[in-house]
């Protein structure tokens, strides 16, 4: 409870050398932000709430953000910064007002003597289990500035990997907006200045003109309703999603079953898998409790469940690459590397090996899908605008040949 009602304070006061400092400093009140000062050499002259900006709020954190503090931590601790003095200097160079009141109470606590992952576990919306776990086995063992650079990289690759497979899914759905947009608009502002011309034409139109004009009037009535609808769907979606487990486990199998963005989706899961037990399993993690992780952070029903029934199986004492091989979902190669890493003990870096190569297939094939989708939109544009202008002006060349 303590991390919802802090807040960020700035300060002005003087150091032990007399010389005019100030900052910000996360606390409860005022008071505590003064004491806590105080036991640092700092007495101050001023201490008072950050006030919040007029037009907006700060912006919320991200997981990118969560990346980007993970890799600055490890790279102060590599540097032989101390633990506390990191959380200092990282906070200075965050832009973000939550993002740095988050990482001062974090600071707050672990200065107080709180050890680094039970300040973490304070936030679990932004550090999940995993990421506590991670860091609490680097605490123990005398190594978090190694363990802290193993998960930021996994952040960071897992990050990277979020963002193709969002651009693979993106792309479709902007061709189809854009087609929606650029048709709504043809019907309902273009189509009808044609309209009232051939009220006057005084012969009949052709078919396909007749087809474009009803649609166009039944745009026109009608388009804040469907409107309407279009928004309604794409909110439920998202709410049904959220919501309703079984409608979201329905949604992932589904994608999985879409041509060339289903084995996107798929091979994104199989490298999520991958890289989240290749560090679970580097970091000292027993078998049972990494494959946990992994489900959790499998991204897509299908494997959430398929992992889940590997942990059940490995916990009855059966090889993990003849649990994988029973559910079905996982390749030769991804079985082949997980056997050779069993019996080799070095399962970690196979499963790094298997990661890299998934990662990179993820990669290409989101770059291919760019490129074939460029001249797609083209296509689906030309086709819809095209088609509009044909059955347009139909009549005018039909006018042309009986006059000629």
């Amino acid at each position: 409870m303590a991390a919802t009602q802090s807040g960020i304070f700035l300060y002005k006061g003087k150091n032990r050398d007399g010389k005019a400092v100030s900052g910000e400093m996360s606390g409860p009140n005022a008071i505590m932000v003064k004491a806590q000062l105080r036991k640092q050499g700092v007495m101050t002259s001023s201490v008072k709430k950050k006030p919040k900006p007029l037009f907006g709020g700060s912006k919320p954190i991200k997981p990118a953000d969560i990346a980007a503090f993970t890799r600055q931590m490890a790279t102060m601790m590599k540097a032989g910064v101390p633990l506390v003095q990191s959380f200092e200097i990282v906070a200075e160079g965050v832009e973000s007002d939550k993002m740095k009141e988050m990482i001062l109470q974090i600071h707050e606590d672990v200065s107080a003597g709180s050890g680094f992952a039970p300040a973490l576990r304070k936030f679990p919306r932004h550090f999940d289990e995993l990421y506590c776990s991670l860091i609490e086995a680097g605490e123990q063992s005398g190594s978090l500035d190694d363990m802290l650079d193993r998960v930021a990289t996994y952040k960071e690759k897992n990050e990277a990997l979020k963002r193709k497979v969002k651009k693979a899914l993106t792309y479709p759905i902007a061709v189809i907006a854009v087609g929606i947009v650029v048709t709504g608009i043809l019907l309902v502002k273009v189509i009808p200045v044609f309209a009232e011309t051939f009220s006057g034409y005084g012969a009949d139109l052709p078919g396909f003109t007749l087809f474009v004009l009803g649609i166009s009037e039944f745009a026109q009535e009608w388009w804040l309703v469907i409107l309407i609808a279009i928004i309604a769907g794409v909110l439920g979606f998202r709410e049904g999603r959220l919501r309703s487990p079984k409608f979201s486990d329905a949604v992932d199998q589904l994608t999985l079953k879409i041509p060339i963005i289903g084995n996107i989706v798929n091979e994104g899961a199989l490298a999520r898998f991958s890289r989240t037990l290749s560090t679970t399993f580097a970091a000292g993690v027993p078998l049972i409790d990494a494959l946990n992780s992994v489900a959790s952070a499998a991204g897509n029903a299908v494997f959430r469940d398929a992992i889940i029934e590997v942990r059940d199986d490995v916990s009855t004492g059966l090889q993990l690459n003849t649990a994988l091989r029973s559910t079905g979902i996982f390749p030769i190669m991804l079985l082949q590397l997980t056997s050779i890493g069993e019996e080799s003990g070095s399962l970690d870096e196979m499963m790094s090996k298997a990661a890299n190569h998934y990662e990179e297939s993820v990669d290409y094939q989101v770059d291919n899908l760019t490129t074939l989708m460029e001249p797609m939109i083209m296509s689906v544009l030309g086709i819809l605008v095209g088609g509009l202008l044909i059955a347009m002006y139909l009549p005018i060349f039909n006018l042309g040949k009986v006059v000629g």
